[in-house]
Formats: C-alpha cells, sequence, structure tokens
C-alpha cells in the first residue's frame, strides 16, 4: 500500500493505492482509517474502486452500509474512483446517486473530480 497527500489550503487528502483489495470487511476499512491518520494526519481518504471487494457494491450484503456508517461516525471523508456504469443495481445507482449529494462519501469516475469534491468537503 502506498500513500501520497494532495494538500490544497488547509485539506489534506490521502489518497491510498495498492494492487491489492484493501477493503474486504469493516475491520479492514477501521484498520485503513486508523493507518492514514496516523501516519498522514489526514481524514479525507480517496481510493479506486479496484482497492474494494466487489461482496462492498452489493448492497444486499450490507458491507457497503457497514463500512461507509464507520467513516461517517469517525468523520473521515471518503471517496471511491472507478467506473460504477459496469453495475445493473438501480438501488445501488440510487444508494451511488445520494450519496454524492452528500458531504462525506462520494463515488466518482475519476481522480480530480474526487479530490475537488473532497478538499471541498467540510
Amino acid at each position: 500500500m502506498k500513500i501520497t497527500v494532495d494538500i490544497r489550503n488547509n485539506s489534506k487528502v490521502a489518497i491510498v493505492q495498492s494492487d491489492d483489495i484493501l477493503i474486504s470487511n469493516v475491520q479492514e476499512a477501521l484498520d485503513l482509517m486508523a493507518s492514514v491518520q496516523y501516519l498522514e494526519e489526514a481524514h479525507k481518504i480517496l481510493m479506486d474502486k479496484s482497492n474494494i471487494s466487489e461482496d462492498f457494491f452489493e448492497l444486499k450484503t450490507r458491507l457497503a452500509g457497514e463500512i461507509l456508517q464507520k467513516f461517517t461516525n469517525y468523520k473521515v471523508k471518503f471517496a471511491i474512483v472507478g467506473d460504477f456504469d459496469v453495475y445493473n443495481s438501480k438501488s445501488l445507482k440510487d444508494f451511488i446517486y445520494e450519496s454524492n449529494q452528500g458531504n462525506s462519501v462520494f463515488f466518482l469516475k475519476d481522480k480530480e473530480a474526487a479530490l475537488d469534491a473532497l478538499h471541498n468537503a467540510d
């Protein structure tokens, strides 16, 4: 796992990169948050969807809800970058749409859009 930091004004975004799946359960998400906060003192995280288990995008597993609730509870902003059009689930599309309307979790197609969203999130 490699972490780089993007800084704009007083906002720090940790960009997490890996060739592996880093989040496949709630504990791994908590561990990632803790690592990023400890190593980089960042409360905003950007990662590619390839680093997250496909179970996350299958809403009936409830994994996405459980993980994103932890990010919200710990006041960590989170952006996932990737192509979400590959999923046919209407409920997932609605979930992504609703998340993108908020200020905590973002599902975006490219890194620059995700960085903008995170840096602009209070």
